[in-house]
């Protein structure tokens, strides 16, 4: 049989474990689906160095450049199975089982994993067993009947008196062309039928894309996308107010005051998005607490609402980085249903787990100080996109995104950092995260080509919960000089901020900015790398004017 045939058979045959799997996840449960769960285990065992390069290297493409590798190694994989069982099926086989191994621990290492969650690794590897075999007898078709061939074979592939192949073991025409011997194990050589291989990958093919779209659709998507379009936000009680003027200075490729949805910055470690019907969904609070607590959405749509302007950064944003964005959030006191189940003494940390089981660790005392602390179910005026946590995520200012903004938030256990460790805080990454002043150069852009004359600097400066005070500009290491700032509605938000009076001269010029919060803290120059808690340093473009 021809490599490629071989080859084929077994890209066939794991195209249909992967629909079958993905069709028994989504009767069991989305976080079932091996492919998702060995991606997982790969993020979670990839070293602190790594992950950072991954997102600086691809941005927001990072799970699906994780998911492109790790379908090529499937496919990389199924190829070899299928040259494997050509030459001897049980060696195909095996290499399956070995894969469905692997499959079933990473299923089962996963956080809130029960037993029942190995059903999707094993029907998917079950299947792809049957499709090879029904593959491999297809492509090797049984030896020609008495009317198309010569006489029978001896025992070593050889006419009858041992000399010349008979017509049916290697010299037979089929379809008008020669079809060549293939060795099966324990019998004589069986020749290679090209046309049944083919209706026969069709057919698995259109088993593996039918399962895949069923599982797709049992997983939830339809329903959950229909829920969020069709949610009717409440009015809050307390809403926020309108932006005053002068918050955005609209400036053209200036980043506006309020960043629109779909332009939001997303990190997080979730390969698939998590599909949470909000009619199912619960949220625990437990631990340190006088009373236990379990709300329903419709619990929480009935609680006091508040809307509230709030920046969000993450950590992993270098200096000058795209990972912040402002939005208007709506949703309810998480410090009132904390009080609810009464904290006690001695607690000074929020556990909380998403539905995928990915874990944050909050300062109670954060939460606690009387900030715009939200369990938000809104943003900018709908309901949370998916990407951002729908239902219903964390929003917590003055706090980088890994210690505070759990999407998809299903519980939250009050304990103490020295008893409990939130995902990121083991891979070196500091227990609490307080956001840094920091301030970003968006004009012009760096490595721009501007004419000569009055030029508009602009950008961004952010210091949640302490707010900006003052930006200040300079151009080759000259003098500094003071930003005009926007109006910033309050000290939970950034603040955009010009220079639209630089005389620019013909050459390179090199353009820094710093920024001075609330406190009279101004930005260091030192630069330092967002690891453990954030990045340091004063952003710089250069540019040339010609």
């Amino acid at each position: 049989m021809p490599p490629w045939a071989a080859a084929l058979i077994g890209l066939v045959s794991g195209a249909v474990a992967v629909g079958v799997s993905l069709l028994a996840a989504g009767l069991v449960k989305a976080s079932a689906f091996p492919v998702v769960a060995v991606g997982n285990a790969a993020v979670d065992l990839t070293p602190a160095a790594l992950k950072d390069f991954a997102i600086r290297t691809f941005g927001e493409n990072d799970k699906m450049v994780l998911l492109t590798g790790i379908f090529l190694v499937l496919a990389a994989i199924a190829a070899a199975v299928g040259v494997l069982a050509v030459r001897d099926l049980r060696y195909g086989l095996a290499g399956l089982a070995a894969f469905g191994v692997v499959g079933v621990l990473a299923v089962l290492t996963r956080p809130g994993a029960a037993v029942v969650d190995v059903v999707p690794t094993v029907a998917g590897v079950a299947a792809a067993m049957f499709a090879l075999h029904r593959l491999t007898a297809r492509a090797l078709a049984p030896p020609a009947g008495p009317r198309e061939a010569g006489p029978p074979a001896g025992p070593h592939g050889t006419g009858p008196s041992g000399g010349e192949p008979a017509a049916g073991a290697g010299g037979e025409e089929r379809y008008g062309a020669p079809v060549p011997p293939v060795m099966r194990a324990g019998n004589g050589p069986y020749p290679f039928d090209r046309r049944r291989l083919l209706i026969g990958t069709l057919g698995g093919v259109a088993v593996a894309g039918a399962a895949g779209v069923a599982g797709r659709m049992l997983s939830g998507r339809a329903e959950v996308a229909a829920a969020r379009v069709g949610m009717a936000l409440p009015r809050p009680a307390v809403p926020a107010a309108p932006l005053p003027a002068g918050a955005d200075l609209k400036i053209r490729g200036l980043s506006p005051f309020v960043t629109p949805n779909h332009d939001f910055y997303r990190v997080d470690t979730a390969l698939v998005l998590p599909q949470v019907d909000p009619r199912d969904w619960t949220l625990r609070i437990h631990g340190m607490v006088d009373r236990p607590v379990e709300l329903t959405f419709a619990d929480l749509m009935k609680r006091p609402l508040e809307e509230a302007d709030i920046t969000l950064c993450c950590v992993s944003n270098e200096v000058g980085g795209p990972y912040i964005g402002n939005a208007r959030w709506l949703g309810t006191s998480l410090a009132g249903v904390l009080r609810d189940a009464g904290v006690r003494k001695g607690a000074d940390m929020l556990l909380s787990t998403s539905a995928d089981g990915w874990t944050c660790g909050t300062p109670v005392d954060v939460v606690l100080d009387g900030r715009d602390a939200l369990l938000a179910f809104g943003m900018n005026g709908e309901a949370l996109p998916v990407a951002h946590g729908f239902p219903v995520r964390q929003v917590v200012p003055g706090l980088y995104g890994y210690v505070s903004a759990t999407k998809w938030v299903t519980e939250i256990k009050v304990t103490r950092f020295d008893r409990d460790e939130a995902y990121w805080t083991p891979k070196g990454w500091s227990a609490r995260g307080p956001v840094k002043t920091q301030s970003r150069i968006d004009l012009p852009r760096d490595g721009a080509r501007v004419a000569p004359g009055r030029t508009v600097i602009a950008g961004v400066a952010w210091a949640q919960h302490k707010g900006v005070d003052a930006v200040e500009v300079r151009i080759d290491r000259g003098q500094w000089r003071q930003a005009r700032l926007a109006v910033a509605p309050t000290a939970d938000t950034w603040r955009q901020w010009v220079v639209d009076d630089w005389d620019a001269t013909p050459g390179s010029h090199t353009i820094e900015v710093r920024a001075t919060d609330a406190t009279g803290y101004t930005q260091t120059p030192d630069l330092a790398p967002v690891a453990p808690d954030g990045a340091t340093g004063w952003h710089s473009v250069s540019v040339d004017v010609a």
